[in-house]
Protein backbone atom coordinates (compact mmCIF):
# COMPACT_ATOMS: atom_id res chain seq x y z
CA UNK A 1 0.00 0.00 0.00
CA UNK A 2 1.79 3.23 -1.33
CA UNK A 3 1.09 6.75 -1.56
CA UNK A 4 -1.54 7.80 -3.89
CA UNK A 5 -2.08 11.52 -5.20
CA UNK A 6 -5.21 12.40 -7.40
CA UNK A 7 -6.62 15.60 -9.15
CA UNK A 8 -10.79 15.48 -8.99
CA UNK A 9 -12.87 17.47 -10.97
CA UNK A 10 -16.53 16.90 -9.61
CA UNK A 11 -19.08 18.02 -12.07
CA UNK A 12 -22.89 18.06 -11.05
CA UNK A 13 -24.66 20.40 -8.73
CA UNK A 14 -21.69 21.00 -6.13
CA UNK A 15 -21.82 24.65 -5.47
CA UNK A 16 -24.20 26.05 -2.97
CA UNK A 17 -24.92 23.01 -1.66
CA UNK A 18 -21.86 22.67 1.37
CA UNK A 19 -19.70 20.28 -1.12
CA UNK A 20 -16.41 22.23 -0.33
CA UNK A 21 -16.77 22.07 3.44
CA UNK A 22 -17.85 17.94 3.02
CA UNK A 23 -14.88 17.34 0.87
CA UNK A 24 -12.63 18.83 3.14
CA UNK A 25 -13.66 17.37 6.59
CA UNK A 26 -14.23 13.75 4.76
CA UNK A 27 -10.27 14.26 3.71
CA UNK A 28 -9.27 15.16 6.54
CA UNK A 29 -11.44 12.14 8.31
CA UNK A 30 -9.21 9.71 6.08
CA UNK A 31 -6.07 11.49 7.00
CA UNK A 32 -5.13 12.68 3.73
CA UNK A 33 -3.61 16.11 2.49
CA UNK A 34 -4.77 18.17 0.36
CA UNK A 35 -6.96 21.03 -0.45
CA UNK A 36 -10.78 21.30 -2.50
CA UNK A 37 -12.06 25.18 -4.07
CA UNK A 38 -15.35 25.77 -6.16
CA UNK A 39 -14.15 26.93 -10.03
CA UNK A 40 -15.94 29.95 -12.01
CA UNK A 41 -17.42 26.90 -14.48
CA UNK A 42 -19.37 25.75 -11.67
CA UNK A 43 -17.37 22.53 -10.63
CA UNK A 44 -15.59 21.70 -7.84
CA UNK A 45 -11.72 20.67 -8.10
CA UNK A 46 -9.67 18.35 -5.00
CA UNK A 47 -6.56 17.65 -4.98
CA UNK A 48 -5.74 14.54 -2.39
CA UNK A 49 -2.74 12.88 -1.13
CA UNK A 50 -2.46 10.08 1.33
CA UNK A 51 -2.26 6.06 1.46
CA UNK A 52 -4.11 4.32 -1.83
CA UNK A 53 -6.87 3.12 0.07
CA UNK A 54 -7.61 6.23 2.11
CA UNK A 55 -7.64 8.48 -1.45
CA UNK A 56 -10.20 5.59 -3.11
CA UNK A 57 -12.64 5.88 -0.02
CA UNK A 58 -12.54 9.91 -0.58
CA UNK A 59 -12.86 9.36 -4.55
CA UNK A 60 -15.78 7.34 -3.58
CA UNK A 61 -17.32 9.97 -1.34
CA UNK A 62 -16.78 12.73 -4.03
CA UNK A 63 -18.56 10.76 -6.05
CA UNK A 64 -21.45 10.81 -3.70
CA UNK A 65 -20.76 14.14 -2.03
CA UNK A 66 -23.67 16.00 0.75
CA UNK A 67 -26.79 14.83 0.76
CA UNK A 68 -28.28 18.28 -1.18
CA UNK A 69 -25.55 17.36 -4.04
CA UNK A 70 -26.11 15.75 -7.38
CA UNK A 71 -22.84 14.37 -8.77
CA UNK A 72 -22.93 14.05 -12.31
CA UNK A 73 -19.31 12.95 -13.28
CA UNK A 74 -15.77 13.01 -11.21
CA UNK A 75 -12.65 13.21 -14.02
CA UNK A 76 -9.51 11.76 -11.95
CA UNK A 77 -6.37 12.66 -12.90
CA UNK A 78 -3.05 10.67 -10.93
CA UNK A 79 -0.44 12.96 -9.87
CA UNK A 80 2.71 12.14 -8.98
CA UNK A 81 3.41 11.00 -5.10
CA UNK A 82 5.74 14.06 -4.19
CA UNK A 83 2.96 16.73 -5.24
CA UNK A 84 3.83 19.34 -2.93
CA UNK A 85 0.65 20.05 -0.16
CA UNK A 86 0.58 21.36 3.04
CA UNK A 87 0.13 18.36 6.14
CA UNK A 88 -3.81 19.33 6.33
CA UNK A 89 -6.68 19.38 3.87
CA UNK A 90 -7.91 22.91 3.20
CA UNK A 91 -10.53 25.00 1.63
CA UNK A 92 -9.30 27.15 -1.37
CA UNK A 93 -10.85 30.44 -2.32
Amino acid sequence: MGTRCVSLLIHGRVQGVFYRVKARAAGAGLGLRGWVRNRDDGTVEATACGPSDAVEQYIAWCRQGPPAARVGRVEIRELEPNVTLGESFDVRH
